[in-house]
Order: structure tokens, then C-alpha cells, then sequence
């Protein structure tokens, strides 16, 4: 409860940050669309329209005047209110990052168990290589060795986007597996799941790598314990003894990390959506970046943050049902 009392302060030096950094960087909206063979005329208009041309006190003044009212602005390309962006942008990446997640904690945890419980034997070498493997290979470099390989050599995905252009879908959630399943199309559904592989894994592989780390160094500390050896003293199986004792036990850190990485996929995926073209917010950060839309980036920094903080806090509350020891 106390870190949700801190949620408007991060808010606030968030969004102060965001807000001062862009302008620190020269140029602005006006500048980038300049190249249009505008006249200095034109360029001091769109300034004035945006109020760009106000002093850095005054734009910051009525900048916080629009966070009070939950008012993230209006973009200045594509003149649509920042929170309509969002909404139409956030469900793919929401998707992407759950599915990753998914993945990454099945691939993960799975090799991290087996990696401990085979301490010093073939299973765990391999394991632990295909983790060092795994989160140093960087994504962007990885994102195109998928493409090259699976979508162009082999055609067995497709390559970019989120839904094959012939493929119609009536959209109510954003959210091509709710929808797809609401409408019960199994089409798009059946097209988007495998659109949904190579940046899954793309993203996936590098989060399942430290997770296997984090799982393996966990379950070894537990596996060390007292109660483990009296355990199995008394007869239980090895998979009540690693499922009830040792995998319960090693969870605290493996969930802390878990919390961390969700956050960190919603915006830390921006290369990944770039290469394969996702529709999601990390593209549409990027573009928003190169076009100086101050706006559309202040908005997605801050709605992310938001739910980093929120995630956490999740977690915090995780740690209370998991450890009956914190709940005192």
C-alpha cells in the first residue's frame, strides 16, 4: 500500500524527466515537418499552435495542468488525443509481452529445475549454456536470424505484421485473441498465433535465459536445506519433495524477476515491434521520437511507468501468499 502512495510522485518525476529531456534535445515538431518546404512563417505557426513558442516554465505549467486532469494531450502528427493512441496501440504489445512471458517462464523455470537438480551432469551444462546463450544474443540480431531463417529460407512463418492483410476482423478489445475468439473467427486467430512465434521468441529467449540463471541459483540454495534432507527423510517422492519444498521455497526471487521483466517488456520491446513491424507502443515510441511528438512520447513513458509501478506492487502482494513468514 505504501508503494501505491508513491505512484503520483513517480508520475510526477517521471513525467518531469521525460518532459525536460525531450526539450533539451534541439529541434521540435515544427522543425521536422520544415523539410516540407515550409515558409518561416508556416514553422512559427505550428510552434504557436502547439505552444511550442511559449517560454520552457509556461509549457511545463499547463503540461502538468493536463496530467491533473488524466489528460495526456493531443498528438501533434496525427492530431488524435494520446489516450486514444494508446488504447488502440497498447493491446498488441500487452499480448506480445504476456505471450513472451509465458514462454519465457515455461522455457525458464523448466530448464532452471532441471539445470539443479542434474547439478554438475550433461543436463545441466546444456542447460546453462543454452542460458548464457540465450540472453547474449541480442535481440535485434536474433529477430532478423529468425527471419532469415524461418520466414524467408524455410516460409514456414510469416514475416512481419500482426494479421495477414486478407484476414478481416472486427475489432472490439484491441485484443486479437479476445476478439478472435469473440467473434469466433479461429482464422485469425490460427494466422495470428503464428505471428506471434518469432517475436516471441525473439523476445522470449533472452528473459528465459536469465530466469533459468535465477531459478537454478534459487533452487541450489534451498535444495542445501535442513527441512529438504528431513523431507526426504520420511519418504516423500523427489517431485513432492521439488514441487511442495524446493521450487515453493525458491519462488521470492524468481517471482521478483518475473514482475521486473513484464514491466520491462512493455517497453522494452520497441526493436523487436520495430523489425517485425508490430503494431504495438514501442513502434509507435519510436516513430514518435524520430517526428518529435513530444506528447505521444510523454504519454507512453508515463502510462508505462504507471504499470511498472503497479506490477510491483502486484508482486509485493504476491510475496504475502507465497512466504506466510511476511504476512507478520
Amino acid at each position: 500500500m505504501q508503494r501505491l502512495l508513491w505512484l503520483p510522485l513517480v508520475i510526477w518525476a517521471v513525467s518531469s524527466f521525460t518532459f525536460i529531456a525531450l526539450r533539451l534535445v534541439p529541434g521540435d515538431v515544427a522543425t521536422t515537418m520544415s523539410i516540407q518546404a515550409m515558409t518561416p512563417g508556416q514553422i512559427a505557426a505550428i510552434r504557436a499552435q502547439w505552444g511550442l513558442d511559449q517560454p520552457l516554465w509556461a509549457q511545463y505549467r499547463a503540461f502538468l495542468g493536463e496530467l491533473a486532469r488524466a489528460d495526456l494531450g493531443t498528438s501533434f502528427t496525427q492530431g488524435k488525443p494520446v489516450t486514444a493512441l494508446l488504447a488502440e496501440r497498447m493491446p498488441p504489445t500487452v499480448e506480445l509481452a504476456l505471450v513472451a512471458l509465458v514462454f519465457s517462464v515455461l522455457f525458464g523455470v523448466g530448464a532452471g529445475v532441471i539445470s539443479a537438480l542434474c547439478r554438475d551432469r550433461w543436463p545441466d551444462y546444456l542447460c546453462r549454456f543454452v542460458a548464457v546463450l540465450g540472453f547474449s544474443i541480442p535481440w535485434f540480431w536474433l529477430a532478423l536470424m529468425l527471419i532469415a531463417v524461418f520466414s524467408v529460407t524455410l516460409r514456414w512463418t510469416p514475416v512481419t505484421g500482426q494479421l495477414d492483410p486478407s484476414i478481416q476482423l472486427r475489432r472490439v478489445t484491441n485484443f486479437v485473441i479476445i476478439d478472435s475468439l469473440l467473434s469466433g473467427n479461429l482464422r485469425a486467430l490460427w494466422d495470428y498465433a503464428l505471428h506471434l512465434i518469432l517475436p516471441t521468441i525473439a523476445i522470449g529467449l533472452s528473459v528465459a535465459g536469465f530466469l533459468a540463471r535465477i531459478t537454478r541459483s534459487a533452487m541450489l540454495e534451498v535444495l542445501r536445506q535442513d527441512y529438504v534432507r528431513v523431507a526426504r527423510s520420511k519418504g516423500l517422492s523427489d517431485r513432492m519433495v521439488v514441487l511442495v519444498h524446493v521450487l515453493r521455497n525458491s519462488l521470492l526471487p524468481i517471482v521478483t524477476f518475473i514482475g521486473l521483466m513484464f514491466g520491462s517488456l512493455l517497453g522494452g520491446a520497441v526493436v523487436t515491434e520495430t523489425v517485425f513491424a508490430w503494431p504495438g507502443v514501442g513502434k509507435m515510441l519510436v516513430d514518435a521520437i524520430f517526428k518529435r511528438d513530444f506528447p505521444v512520447v510523454q504519454g507512453t513513458v508515463i502510462v508505462i511507468a504507471t504499470i511498472y509501478v503497479l506490477i510491483n506492487l502486484l508482486v509485493d502482494l504476491l510475496y504475502t501468499a507465497i512466504d506466510p513468514r511476511l504476512r507478520s
